[in-house]
């Protein structure tokens, strides 16, 4: 199988995986943001802070939202610690972000022993306007590399930039990324190469990881977003048989 999901906490996991095993880290960490206040940020779910109070939707709850900022950053230096031993030399990891946790994604990428290479954004059109503030539109993508930037290993042109909405139509996670946007990030990862996700959520780096022809190990402390995250990259391998053979005459 090219994608391999476990099921667990990521920490734990992670220990667990040998070293220099995969080649990219993409992940899409619980932001544990989301408040004016640390008791806001710490005693409210997923979905208080992040489902907005008119959202036609019910999706379920995700675990994880119940750090302050000093914990917060003490536990991702622990995850990316494990992530960059598990990573191949000149290999790059990409972590997703908000505005409030950006200085401590940054911070925590750097204990851990990457090097910070720059942010990239990802802009979505459709946000909510606040009157008399600045729209906050934007997530943010902190990227670096384990030593050097090895540009001969896999030699791509990415953008500092992305532009989509949040799904809607077939929308299954409360903080689902667009899939084309992980299309575009997966392909950081050498050509046959393994991406990880500590936090796979409902599948979409996986997803775009085997729609582009890369290897993907995930980890899914949720039952319930494992059980669709496995169901959606099956389908995508049916789906691309089904390419590869061609519609039945």
């Amino acid at each position: 199988m090219p994608y391999t999901l476990h099921r667990g906490d990521a920490l734990t996991v992670l220990s667990a995986l040998p070293d220099a095993s995969v080649n990219t880290l993409i992940t899409d960490p619980p932001y544990n943001s989301g408040g004016r206040t640390s008791s806001e940020r710490t005693g409210r779910t997923a979905k208080a802070k992040y489902t907005a109070a008119g959202a036609e939707h019910q999706l379920a709850n995700f675990p994880g939202e119940n750090r302050d900022q000093r914990s917060y950053g003490y536990w991702l230096s622990l995850l990316l610690t494990e992530a960059y031993r598990a990573t191949v030399e000149s290999g790059t990891a990409l972590i997703f972000t908000d505005w409030r946790q950006l200085p401590t994604t940054t911070d925590a990428l750097q204990a851990a022993g990457w090097t910070w290479r720059g942010i990239a954004s990802w802009h979505k059109p459709v946000s909510r306007p606040q009157k008399g503030r600045l729209k906050q539109s934007c997530e943010y993508i902190v990227w670096g590399t384990k030593g050097p930037v090895d540009a001969g290993r896999n030699p791509v042109y990415l953008p500092g930039l992305y532009q989509a909405s949040q799904p809607r139509k077939d929308r299954v996670h409360i903080t689902q990324k667009p899939v084309e946007v992980m299309q575009e990030l997966v392909k950081i990862c050498p050509p046959a190469g393994t991406v990880l996700d500590p936090f796979a959520g409902s599948g979409s780096t996986g997803v775009a990881a085997l729609r582009e022809g890369r290897q993907f190990i995930g980890i899914e402390l949720s039952d319930h977003y494992a059980d669709i995250a496995e169901q959606r990259m099956a389908d995508e391998l049916t789906q691309a048989d089904f390419d590869l053979a061609g519609p039945e005459e």
